[in-house]
This record gives structure tokens, C-alpha cells and sequence, in this order.
């Protein structure tokens, strides 16, 4: 008789991606409705978030694929730390394209807007509307723009949770990518 597969425990949805992701288009309507892409940025954080859990469980797969003699090459402490390492490169590299392209999208907006005030300077009426919208857009702006300071928060915070873990860890050479991020991580934490 087979053996029936053991029960997940704890709060699944949290700790394991998803097995059917469901992607999101990015519009210039998500970057001017704050509440919206900073709800999107606060689900791609959620990995930062739970790092240390999300470390013993993949530490705990890797261990029981090993034991189940489905493991790959090397010591699983290493395995672990470097799959982990590859979804957090990966959720760093969407956030900051997301951070970058709404930035761009707000920056034009106020450009646009900049630019209209000054054709319209016969009209006080719609100067005054122009300037209330420039003025809305400028503090989208800036908000937009303090999600790349708090996302550079985030990355150091989870380096370190990380390393208390992963002592040992370095991105192979070969991994272009992986390396880029490292080296800006280490980076900004030297004085």
C-alpha cells in the first residue's frame, strides 16, 4: 500500500510561492494609484519578510531530498543558501524594475504637466488646476522615489538575516546576475 504524503504544515500561502503565479501588468495607471503599487511592492517583499523562515524550510527540503536520495551535489546547507540566494536576486531585480519604471511613468506625467502650465498662460483658471495636478503628481514623485530608499532598507536587512545563516555563501562567479547584487549589497553596507 502507498504511503499517503504528509500533511504541510503552517501558514503555506505565506512561506512557498505560489504554484499557479498569476502575473501582474504593470500600467501607468498601478504607478499613479499609490495604494496599488504599494501593495504590489508589499507582496514582493514578503520573501525579505519571512527570510529566516523561509531559510529552515528550504533548508528542511533540501535535507529531506537528501535523504530520500533526490539531492544534488554538494553539501545541503550550501544547496539551501543557494536557492534562496536566486528567489531573493530574483524578487530584488522585479521590485527595482517595477520602482524604476514608475518612476519614469511619474516623471513624465510631471513633465507633461510642466509643460502644459506654460502654454496656458493666458487661462488663470486652468493654470491653477495645471499647477494643483504638478503639484499631486511631485509628491507621487517623491513617494515613488522613497520606495528605492526603503527597498535598499529591505535588501540589507535580508543580507543580514541571510549571512547569519548562510556564513559560508558566495554567489558563484558564473552567476553574472547574482554577483551584481551581491557586490551592490556589500557595497552599500561598507562606511
Amino acid at each position: 500500500m502507498p504511503s499517503k504524503p504528509p500533511p504541510t504544515l503552517g501558514s503555506l500561502a505565506v512561506q512557498v510561492p505560489s504554484f499557479t503565479p498569476h502575473l501582474v501588468h504593470v500600467s501607468p495607471s498601478t504607478c499613479h494609484n499609490l495604494s496599488m503599487f504599494k501593495d504590489l511592492l508589499k507582496e514582493y517583499r514578503r520573501l525579505d519578510d519571512t527570510i529566516t523562515m523561509r531559510l529552515n524550510r528550504t533548508n528542511a527540503q533540501f535535507r529531506d531530498r537528501d535523504r530520500a536520495g533526490t539531492s544534488g551535489k554538494g553539501n545541503i546547507q550550501d544547496q539551501a543558501c543557494a536557492y534562496v540566494w536566486k528567489e531573493l536576486v530574483e524578487n530584488w531585480k522585479r521590485r527595482t524594475e517595477i520602482i524604476n519604471y514608475c518612476v519614469n511613468i511619474v516623471d513624465q506625467s510631471v513633465e507633461e504637466k510642466r509643460k502644459s502650465s506654460t502654454s496656458e498662460e493666458g487661462d488663470a483658471r486652468a493654470e491653477r488646476k495645471t499647477r494643483a495636478a504638478m503639484f499631486a503628481d511631485e509628491v507621487k514623485r517623491n513617494q515613488v522615489r522613497n520606495e528605492m530608499a526603503v527597498e535598499n532598507i529591505i535588501r540589507q536587512r535580508s543580507l543580514e538575516a541571510f549571512q547569519s545563516r548562510c556564513q559560508y555563501f558566495s554567489p558563484p562567479l558564473t552567476d553574472v546576475e547574482a554577483r551584481k547584487w551581491w557586490d551592490a549589497v556589500h557595497i552599500q553596507e561598507s562606511p
